[in-house]
């Protein structure tokens, strides 16, 4: 094989979930190697009733995150999917942790930069804690579905990644 026959890697920044390689091992089926990096210019938000973090620019905002490396055309396809539409794939500069080296690589960033649902910081570990199983559990039947969509739509899976629904008082 030449190289004029592979396609191009894809390094994408990621800040959230998939800083878990349990999550990315999963979804890219398989073990990517993680580069520390910072992204200056966002901020990480949670966002009301959901699993999941999202992104949204702020000028003094700075995000501490991991690059996936050497993803294939597949394993950004699979990302872009469990994504969806509430997120833009867009090209970013980050920051090296280890060396200060800049590189532009890809990242998800909330399509709705005024949406009311974002809220606070993010925090990574209180995530893993608290939704990490049921995250791992959401992504496990996204990958089937893709696998076997078996006359389901990808909305019937979006349910999985909404924390529980608070209940009456």
């Amino acid at each position: 094989m030449t190289s004029s026959d592979k396609s191009p890697s894809h390094d994408v920044f990621v800040y959230g979930s998939f800083q878990e390689p349990a999550v990315v091992n999963l979804i890219l089926e398989c073990s990517p190697v993680m580069v520390s990096a910072q992204l200056h210019g966002y901020h990480v938000y949670r966002l009301k009733g959901r699993l999941h973090a999202c992104i949204s620019p702020s000028e003094n905002g700075l995000i501490n995150g991991k690059i996936l490396t050497g993803l294939t055309d597949s394993q950004l396809e699979n990302l872009d999917m469990i994504e969806g539409s509430e997120y833009v794939r867009k090209t970013v500069e980050v920051v090296l942790t280890d060396t200060s080296e800049k590189k532009q690589v890809e990242t998800y960033i909330w399509a709705n930069k005024d949406d009311p649902n974002l809220y606070g910081e993010w925090d990574f570990e209180e995530w893993r804690r608290l939704h990490m199983d049921k995250f791992i559990e959401a992504s496990t039947k996204f990958i089937e579905w893709k696998k076997n969509p078996d006359g389901r739509s990808r909305e019937e899976f979006e349910k999985f990644v909404f924390d529980d629904p608070p209940t009456a008082v």
